[in-house]
Parts: C-alpha cells; sequence; structure tokens
C-alpha cells in the first residue's frame, strides 16, 4: 500500500486549501514578503461581497496552510536572536489580518440581516384571513363509525347505484306489483316510465346485487343515500342515509341478528344499552320485527327509542337471488344515520343536517 492511501482523511477547512496551487513561504524576517501576504490577505477580505466568500478568503489567507501561517511555523526553525524579531513581525501582521476579517464579518453579517428583513418582512396591518377551516359533515362521520364497528366485526361494505332498476328496489325484495311503496306518491320513478328506473328508496338493493355477486357465506353493511318522497320538515326530509346489514350463512337464526344487534348497540351507545325487537311486518324478512334500544345517555333520561327494522331474510327474496333457502338462511336490518344523529347527539330539527353550515359541522368535529 502506497503512503498517500495510508494517509487519515483531511480536514474539511484542509480539503478546500488541497486544491489551491503550492504556496509560496515567505521568510518570517522579510518585511517586504510578510508585508506583500498581508496586503493579498486585506484585498481579498475586502473584496468579498458574501459571507460565502469572505469564508473562503479566511481560509486562503489565516488556514493551516496560508503563507502567514506557514511562515508563522518557520519561527520554530530560527535561532534564538532571530525569533523576538520574527514573532513581533508576524504577530503584528496577523493582528491586522484578524481585524479586518472581524469588521468584514460584521459588515457582511449586517448587510445579510437586513436583506432577510426586507425579503421576509411580514405586513402586521395587512386584514388577516378570516375564512375558517371547514369540518366533516357529522353525517358522514357517524356513517364511517357504524362502518368501522362492522369492519371490526370481520363484516365487508358494499355500495351500489342510486338510480336503481324497479326489480332491484322492490320484486326481488318480495314486493307485490300493487304495494303501496311502488306509487308515485312515495317513489321517485325516473322518465320514461318504461325504463322501470327509480331513485332508490332504500339500501336493500345492494343486498340483492351483493346475493347475485358475492360467493357465499356473506356478511355486508350497504350504507348509502336514499330518497323518497317525504315533505322536508324537522323529521323528514326527501334525501337521507341509511345503513342496511346483511348475513347469509347456513343455521343463522334471530338469536344471531340479536347477538349482532347487541353489540352494535353497545358500541355506539355504551356497555349499558341493550336491544329489544317487537313484531311487525316487512315483505323482505320473515319473521319481521322492529328493533328498540334502551338508550342510557338519551336526554331527559334513559328510556326505549324506536331505531328502525330487521328480521330473517324472506325465502323468497333468497330464492329471487338464487339461492337455496333449505340450506341457507339469513338476517337483515337497517337503520336511519339522520334519526342515530338526533336521538344519540341531541340534534333536534333534521333540517339543520342539511342547510350547510359550517357551525353545525363544528360543533361535532372529527370523531363522534
Amino acid at each position: 500500500m502506497s503512503d498517500i492511501s495510508q494517509k487519515s482523511a483531511p480536514a474539511p477547512e484542509e480539503t478546500l486549501e488541497a486544491t489551491a496551487e503550492p504556496v509560496t513561504v515567505p521568510d518570517p524576517l522579510d518585511e517586504a514578503a510578510i508585508g506583500a501576504a498581508v496586503e493579498a490577505a486585506l484585498a481579498a477580505i475586502a473584496a468579498a461581497s458574501t459571507l460565502d466568500e469572505l469564508k473562503t478568503a479566511r481560509l486562503a489567507h489565516t488556514g493551516e496552510k496560508s503563507p502567514l501561517s506557514l511562515a508563522n511555523r518557520e519561527i520554530g526553525g530560527l535561532s534564538k536572536e532571530f525569533k523576538a524579531a520574527a514573532g513581533k513581525l508576524m504577530g503584528a501582521s496577523r493582528g491586522r489580518v484578524a481585524k479586518a476579517l472581524a469588521a468584514r464579518t460584521e459588515v457582511l453579517e449586517a448587510e445579510d440581516a437586513a436583506r432577510i428583513l426586507v425579503e421576509e418582512t411580514v405586513d402586521v396591518t395587512a386584514a388577516p384571513r378570516r375564512r375558517r377551516a371547514g369540518a366533516r359533515h357529522p353525517l358522514s362521520t357517524l356513517q364511517d363509525r357504524v362502518c368501522d364497528i362492522f369492519v371490526g366485526m370481520g363484516w365487508e361494505i358494499a355500495e351500489g347505484p342510486e338510480v336503481e332498476s324497479e326489480w332491484f328496489n322492490f320484486d326481488a325484495l318480495n314486493f307485490k306489483p300493487d304495494h303501496p311503496a311502488r306509487e308515485m306518491q312515495d317513489t321517485f320513478f325516473v322518465e320514461p316510465p318504461e325504463a322501470h328506473l327509480v331513485m332508490r328508496t332504500h339500501t336493500s338493493p345492494v343486498q340483492v346485487r351483493s346475493m347475485l355477486e358475492r360467493e357465499l357465506p356473506i356478511y355486508v353493511l350497504c350504507p348509502g343515500k336514499v330518497f323518497r318522497t317525504d315533505e322536508l320538515d324537522a323529521t323528514h326530509t326527501p334525501v337521507f342515509h341509511q345503513f342496511e346489514g346483511l348475513a347469509i350463512d347456513k343455521d343463522l337464526s334471530m338469536a344471531d341478528l340479536v347477538g349482532t344487534l347487541e353489540h352494535f348497540t353497545r358500541q355506539m351507545f355504551g356497555e349499558e344499552a341493550r336491544v329489544r325487537i317487537r313484531p311487525n311486518f316487512f315483505p323482505f324478512t320473515e319473521p319481521s320485527a322492529e328493533l328498540d334500544i334502551w338508550h342510557p345517555g338519551a336526554k331527559g333520561g334513559p328510556r326505549w327509542i324506536e331505531w328502525g327494522g330487521c328480521g330473517m331474510v324472506n325465502p323468497n327474496v333468497l330464492r329471487a337471488a338464487g339461492i337455496d333457502p333449505e340450506i341457507y338462511s339469513g338476517f337483515a336490518f337497517g337503520m336511519g344515520i339522520e334519526r342515530a344523529l338526533m336521538f344519540r347527539n341531541e340534534v333536534g330539527d333534521m333540517r339543520d343536517m342539511i342547510e350547510g353550515d359550517v357551525r353545525f359541522s363544528e360543533h361535532f368535529g372529527m370523531e363522534i
């Protein structure tokens, strides 16, 4: 290995100087040579217009390999009688250079500070921007909360079109041709009538599509926007949101339905919440039931609140989707998100949810 490869890495300042041309070492007793080195240093310092240029001048004229530093080292090799004179000359010369460096540094730092003040100035008299950041709508936040609970139970989220075929919206769900929900006073029909398209009145069509498209068993939650010809008032709106759940598997029973709803309710309303079901009728479930929840934090004190509908999937619905009801059974349920927000978070008027006033959303924050 060569001598060069064995040398240690140079210091940062040495690296800059190593690229310079060889330096002639002046005699520390030669006043003319030392004076020339001082004048060269003073000229370089005076010519520096930025702190970076001044740093370059400092390394070149006061660094370890600068003429003045090398001349100062030569003093050690002089005879005793010459050392005092050489030391006095070198001390005075290096002092002049150091004084010039300090003065020029002070000037350039002041100029740099003044430049920054101009470039980064802030007009404190300017009118502030008063546009506040927006907020997520609590309906979206609550819908995400519901989805998170069911995803945590191993369910999947399913979505479908809002403009829906009449067959998916009614026929496949066991609605008879003369069912009142199929009348124009209850449902938005899309022209032309012969297209048999409607604005979906519930998210149940997504359940049918899931049964047709997915492999068994099925556990899906279907959230989304629905449409009905209701007048806008404190408790009704023609456009609202639902979430519906569907489970299709072997040997499912009402006990599985109640257990699922009870777990969900406790996640939403606290460990003291519980559910009860009351017999009712829906075309797409048999048996069918209304779902009530015991809301421990209700305004005015704990009480039972009607929340939605549920039941075992009607065998006719299973057959419409090509599923054998002799082998598979299922349960379904559905609730309104607006209604849940009203009694869970004490919203007194449904119209507050659709007016677009950001102050309403800010009240709820990012978690609900």
